[in-house]
């Protein structure tokens, strides 16, 4: 069977860029940075050779965010806010360029890199198996195979456990991405919330999804923040994405009461 590898690029390409930048003393307290392209795409092919051989992959697909927009500013406009001052690697656009025009990397209008995973993961777009490639553990959210760490191996995701690392997710937040979750509420008080281990078998979304809006509403929030929060949280799946509109459908649970 084929195997199609759904690889994290941003990552892949942040990494190698930031790695093979080189601080330059030239005297007198002058300084500069700087960096070697060519090098930096060495480093990325041979980290994709290295996921290709020991994954076993037959192919690949290398997901990018789109830098020019994201369609989660528009449910939290402060989402990634406190990236805006971040330096960026000096040569991280180009490579990203070079990876759509040589390598064919996958990207879509307003849609970050793990939501091309999660989307392309869960559609009938590629035949075979699927892997996620992503040391990013909110990939966790997304139902089918994964990769989190190449000496872990590959793990299955059941839909459960992706419905219940999401509802994890909304509850706890990340501060890498600007949101907040349920204040007061950190991993263990999340399990505690939800009630079930993320290894269940099944989960009554219905139920569960009101226990977090329990937990927003015991913070003195709403249901409607428990909402917004949870859309940031959630990694589009097919099943999140009008194909014909080309744009994501908003995440709405089962019930809202």
């Amino acid at each position: 069977m084929s195997r199609t590898l759904l690889i994290d690029a941003d990552v892949v390409a942040y990494n190698a860029a930031a790695s093979k930048e080189v601080a330059t003393h030239w005297g007198d307290g002058y300084w500069t940075w700087h960096c070697d392209e060519n090098v930096v795409k060495a480093a990325i092919l041979e980290m994709l050779d290295r996921y290709m051989d020991e994954l076993k992959g037959t192919d690949m697909k290398l997901c990018l965010t789109d830098s020019e927009g994201n369609f989660r500013f528009g449910v939290l406009p402060s989402y990634k806010g406190n990236r805006k001052n971040t330096k960026k690697p000096l040569v991280l656009r180009s490579i990203k360029q070079w990876l759509i025009d040589e390598h064919q990397a996958y990207f879509r209008p307003t849609l970050e890199g793990d939501d091309c995973m999660g989307i392309l993961a869960t559609a009938n777009v590629i035949k075979g198996e699927k892997v996620i490639v992503s040391i990013d553990k909110d990939m966790k959210t997304i139902p089918g195979l994964f990769c989190h760490r190449l000496e872990d191996g590959i793990m299955e995701i059941t839909e459960a456990e992706a419905d219940y690392w999401h509802l994890y997710q909304t509850l706890i937040g990340d501060t890498t991405d600007g949101y907040s979750g349920c204040p007061g509420v950190g991993p263990k008080a999340a399990e505690k919330i939800i009630g079930l281990s993320s290894e269940a078998s099944d989960l009554d979304m219905g139920h569960a999804w009101s226990l977090v809006v329990k937990a927003f509403k015991k913070a003195a929030l709403s249901k409607a923040d428990a909402l917004q929060q949870a859309r940031v949280a959630r990694i589009l799946r097919a099943s999140d994405y009008d194909f014909k509109k080309k744009e994501p459908i908003l995440w709405s649970p089962k019930t809202l009461n």
